[in-house]
């Protein structure tokens, strides 16, 4: 199962980065929880898929171009799966150049929570693992 996990979550940065969103909300629960990611301008729970989706438009639409390209390994553990990830973004202002990690949980093969953290090693110790 944890490398099904893996599959599905390398799927949504496929999608992503093909610029094919209809395949990422087909990778997502119609029940999707992505909590607040701290230092984030916005700062509410996203419930459901639609609320999701709508974020990720909003966060594209700032850039002419914009990729999510994985900086780890996939790591699974149990139902998570957690990665480092740079987006970078170009045009319509300043680049830009984020890193952050990634935990998804997974659950009849489709994502059912996103969570964000800066530190790797704070994501890590969430899902009881350590660097």
């Amino acid at each position: 199962m944890s490398q099904e996990n893996v599959e599905i979550v390398r799927a949504v940065f496929d999608a992503w980065n093909a610029g094919d969103m209809d395949a990422v909300a087909a990778q997502h629960d119609p029940n999707v929880i992505w909590p607040p990611f701290e230092g984030w301008p916005e700062a509410e729970t996203l419930v459901g898929r639609e609320a999701c989706m709508n974020q990720y438009e909003r966060m594209r639409a700032a850039f002419d171009v914009d990729t999510a390209e994985p900086i780890s390994d996939f790591v699974a553990a149990g139902d998570r799966v957690v990665v480092r990830v740079n987006w970078r973004g170009e045009g319509q202002g300043p680049d830009m150049n984020l890193e952050l990690t990634r935990i998804y949980t997974v659950r009849k093969g489709k994502i059912f929570m996103v969570e964000d953290f800066w530190d790797h090693a704070e994501a890590l110790e969430a899902v009881g693992l350590s660097e």
